[in-house]
């Protein structure tokens, strides 16, 4: 019988101020166990603040069936502490409000009919121990402010950009640079024209770049789709899928909103090689389907005490070899697009369709005027054949969905010409 133990200790903060006016300010403690005990290849799961024994004792009565699940039981030692450079704790309520204000400020300008601004914090310490006799413990401050506002002109446009990170509230210092992004973003975009539809050329911005290494290639690779025979990349290891250039990575040890120093399963965070010069190297897994399929455990995460599922943390393209200009220079006809608004992938499939926040037409090499709306659609591996990258790299905060879970993510790359249908949202 193999069984896990993992306490989580977590303490959050969320403050509001919506066109002026402080909204929503929000503080939370919250602490538990969760029990999870692997008896006759089937799992009991518990969750409740018991001792151990008692709450092992819950889950293995849980476990009553007959299933053929196998766990790698690997056991690691060790615990990790963020050390923050600006503790959240000694900065007040008020100074954090005022923060706030002086954002504020910024987005007040004519043009601009709504404006939302959200500070953010959470502080998370954790505790894994299982029966192969491995236990480690973490505590990771996660810090960020969420910049929004809507602009009235030729029309009605909305804007908004994320600054978030891993650490203590040294992540929002730069917060006023972002701030000044979106005033002059969001009314520029009351005057951007609607975007040419087809297949063309298509620069996109590392924002973009690391939402379409998540979406369309990040879900294909967890093992547990894998193993339900719901992902394009199902059987592919060892083969080709992308052009040479191409090499992706997951690694959790990067200090980006992704980042953990263990996953929920008591495994140490090791960066992956998803794909290495355009050839598929492995799955992201959690203990579960390593011990199935034969590849390394590492991805097992959950929202909160929920049942750890495979998840991504920081996964990014590597940078490539050339420079942003000499992308542009191979469009002829064609756009530059930035960042991502959401939008659907099927990993079974391999089809993808993003909503981009805006863009600019692309004629003879030069950035042209500027367009809203714009949708971008195509297959992933077919892109994948045909990339180029330059040899920026940045990377963008999210909170990633899956089975009613949220965990912290963050996807980057740099910029990426490829070969799309453009269109209207």
């Amino acid at each position: 019988m193999y069984y896990e133990i993992r306490e989580l200790k977590a303490k959050s903060f969320q403050v509001s101020l919506e066109n002026g006016k402080v909204e929503n300010a929000k503080y939370s403690e919250y602490s538990g166990k969760s029990f999870r005990v692997l008896k006759n290849g089937f799992w009991g799961y518990f969750v409740g603040n018991l001792k151990d024994e008692e709450g092992l004792k819950r889950a293995e009565k849980l476990a009553i069936f007959e299933a053929d699940s196998e766990v790698d039981s690997t056991p690691f030692e060790g615990s990790f502490i963020f050390k923050q450079k600006k503790k959240l704790e000694d900065v007040s309520v008020e100074e954090k409000v005022e923060f706030l204000r002086e954002l504020d400020k910024i987005l007040k300008r004519e043009g601009i009919v709504s404006r939302k601004l959200t500070y953010l914090e959470v502080f998370r310490n954790v505790r894994i121990k299982n029966s192969s006799g491995g236990e480690v413990s973490y505590e990771v401050p996660r810090c960020g402010v969420i910049i929004q506002a809507y602009a009235k002109g030729e029309t009605l446009q909305f804007y908004g950009e994320r600054l978030m990170r891993v650490g203590g509230f040294e992540v929002v210092e730069k917060a006023c640079e972002v701030a000044e992004k979106v005033a002059e973003t969001v009314l520029k975009l009351t005057k951007a024209k609607t975007p040419p539809s087809g297949k063309m050329k298509v620069v996109m911005d590392p924002s973009l770049t690391g939402v379409f290494v998540h979406e369309a290639f990040g879900h294909a690779v967890e093992a547990d789709h894998v193993l339900q025979n719901a992902s394009v990349l199902a059987g592919k290891l060892g083969e080709k899928v992308a052009d040479e250039s191409v090499t992706i990575y997951d690694d959790p040890t990067l200090e980006e909103f992704g980042f953990f120093p263990f996953d929920d399963e008591g495994f140490k965070a090791e960066r992956k090689t998803i794909v290495e010069e355009g050839v598929l190297k492995s799955y992201l897994h959690s203990r579960e389907t390593a011990k199935k399929l034969g590849g390394r455990a590492g991805n097992g995460r959950s929202d909160a005490l929920d049942f750890p599922i495979v998840r991504m943390s920081n996964t990014f393209l590597s940078p490539g070899e050339y420079t942003l200009e000499e992308l542009l220079e191979e469009v002829k006809e064609g756009v530059i697009l930035f960042g991502s608004r959401g939008g659907e992938t099927n990993p079974a499939t391999g089809y993808f369709h993003f909503n981009t926040k805006y863009g600019y037409i692309v004629r003879k090499g030069e950035i042209e005027e500027m367009i809203r709306d714009v949708s971008l659609s195509g297959n992933t591996l077919e892109t994948l054949r045909r990339v180029k990258a330059s040899k920026d790299l940045a990377f963008d905060p999210g909170f990633c969905g899956k089975a009613g879970q949220l965990v912290p993510v963050a996807d980057g790359g740099p910029y990426t010409l490829v070969e799309a249908f453009v269109g209207g949202e």
